[in-house]
């Protein structure tokens, strides 16, 4: 595995032609970023727009015309995308990423062979006493995001390879950076792979049918994000190392997707490690023989955790052993509504205590016939919770390693202990431009059990939880509040996007009586929590520029 690593540094250096500095045996090479983002600007400038060619297919998450390439796929093609909100996987390689054929020069038009990509992202963030704090006032951060891909395919075939780098930083943040906002020069994706294109045939609609045998570091999305995912929205990103095989793909009417791999550590200065302690693994079987009406994914998930007595939270000192099968059904009812239904249950131990948990999200939709593409959503979510801290049974349902912010924008919930209801509605008066608001509810699904993202309660292996997220009494109630979002998308350029977003989260009875019971004025002691109400607000601005 180490060959891997060193060989994709040399090779993403030598693409990049970045200059760095030398580090200490500690520490991580620092990068001369004011340089690095002064080159981006200037190649953005002098290459032309080219939104209507080939390359827009796997562009930016824009709203942009699909091209006629991407059009003549989908006749053969029995993929179909969910319309629910923010569930469809990024492509593999990622959507940044261009055939060297495809980036609009002519002396590589031939060059098919060759994967490369080069994105860059900064989002500045204003965030009004946030509650995953115990500390109210504002926090003010800058995120910059650098990622390049390169890759080779079919020109060696059956072997292919590919390494993703990704430098990510944070500025002029009040509060200690952890491994969320930062993990300097690093790699999401370093790893090799067989590739058999014909090896099972092909389907009644002449698509290959391949097996993919994959080794090494990997960093992908799978089912509808929910618990594999690499977490686009935050600034750092999940990664795995191990391996995956892959019989038919994502154009055939089957396919089944075999994985086990470990968890890679980010850690924020030095390269990241695979946790050794822990095994996540599992199958995924989609039938998409009739995706024009719905797509059938069935799966089992699986993680085998040996606990660590050095860990840095309780449940890392755990032996911990979680399975989970589960179903997902996705499509459209005709032209009249669309949906996405999921159910999941988990069962295993957790430490001594037996593990029996469950979560499903259940969504529909209508996209009305109007050249905005005016769009309703109804949702909602239910993940169990803990029902009794005493009981030796854990009820808690665990996301595993799945996105988290379309639960909530601002970050303060995820899929557990939770029930919420949401409706959403979208539209986009142009190809360029697009519009969302939404409004949910955040319940608890149990009030003895913890509100995940709130007063220091998972600052990633930096703070200790002062535990000040739970009431094991239950007497706090069981309504965390509820938030309206909005967001607006701009598509400067084919290579250029931009996204102003707005969220305001009102406390309910669970916020308010936990910062009460926390308060300086109430504990005399440190850790303690500001008096404050519990309302916050979050603005954001977001610039995404890939290069190619």
């Amino acid at each position: 595995m180490k060959f891997h690593w060193y060989l994709s540094r040399i090779m993403t250096l030598s693409a990049l032609t970045i200059s760095s500095t030398q580090a200490s045996s500690d520490q991580k090479t620092t990068l001369d970023f004011q340089a690095a983002q002064q080159t981006i600007l200037q190649v953005v400038q002098q290459m032309p727009d080219e939104t209507a060619k080939s390359s827009a297919g796997k562009g930016l998450p824009a709203i942009v015309p699909e091209t006629k390439a991407a059009e003549a796929k989908k006749l053969t093609s029995y993929h179909q995308r969910s319309n629910s909100y923010a569930t469809n996987p990024d492509s593999d390689p990622p959507r940044y990423v261009r055939r060297l054929s495809d980036i609009g020069v002519e002396a590589f038009k031939d060059v098919t062979w060759l994967e490369i990509g080069l994105e860059s992202r900064m989002r500045y963030e204003h965030r009004h006493n946030d509650i995953r704090r115990i500390e109210g006032g504002n926090d003010d951060p800058f995120f910059l995001r650098q990622r390049a891909w390169i890759g080779i395919k079919e020109i060696l075939d059956p072997f292919r390879f590919a390494v993703e780098f990704q430098d990510s930083r944070v500025y002029n943040n009040r509060f200690v950076s952890t491994d969320q906002e930062r993990n300097e020069y690093d790699l999401l994706n370093a790893y090799g792979e067989l590739y058999f294109k014909k090896a099972l045939g092909a389907d009644d609609r002449g698509n290959d049918r391949p097996v993919r045998f994959r080794v090494g570091r990997m960093a992908y999305e799978t089912t509808d994000r929910r618990f594999i995912a690499r977490n686009e929205w935050r600034n750092t990103t999940n990664t795995f190392e191990g391996f995956r095989l892959n019989l038919g793909r994502e154009a055939n009417d089957w396919e089944l997707d075999l994985f086990g791999m470990q968890p890679v550590r980010r850690l924020q200065t030095k390269f990241d490690e695979a946790n050794d302690n822990l095994w996540f693994f599992g199958g995924i079987g989609t039938l998409r023989k009739w995706s024009d009406i719905a797509t059938l994914q069935t799966y089992y998930m699986g993680q085998k955790q040996t606990g660590d007595p050095n860990g840095f939270t309780a449940t890392n000192r755990l032996d911990r052993e979680i399975h989970m099968p589960g179903f997902r059904v996705y499509g459209k009812a005709s032209n009249i509504l669309d949906f996405d239904v999921s159910y999941n249950h988990q069962l295993g131990f957790s430490g001594p205590n037996r593990v029996d948990a469950h979560g499903y999200t259940i969504e529909v939709g209508k996209t009305f016939d109007h050249a905005w593409k005016p769009r309703i959503a109804l949702f909602y979510g239910y993940a169990s919770g803990d029902k009794n801290p005493n009981d030796n049974v854990d009820n808690r349902f665990d996301r595993f390693f799945g996105f988290a912010r379309p639960w909530s924008a601002d970050h303060y919930v995820i899929y557990e202990n939770l029930k919420s209801p949401k409706i959403r509605f979208e539209f986009s008066p142009t190809q360029k431009l697009g519009f969302e608001v939404g409004y949910g509810a955040y319940w608890l699904a149990s009030s003895k059990d913890r509100m995940f993202d709130i007063l220091d309660g998972n600052i990633s292996n930096t703070i200790k939880d002062p535990g000040f997220n739970r009431d094991r009494t239950g007497q706090s109630g069981d309504f965390g509040g509820h938030a309206f979002e909005g967001r607006i998308r701009y598509q400067a350029t084919s290579r250029i996007s931009t996204i102003l977003g707005y969220t305001h989260f009102t406390a309910g009875e669970f916020v308010k009586n936990r910062i009460a019971a926390t308060s300086c004025a109430t504990l005399h002691k440190h850790p303690c929590t500001d008096q404050r109400s519990g309302n916050t607000d979050f603005l954001y601005f977001e610039v995404l520029i890939s290069l190619l």
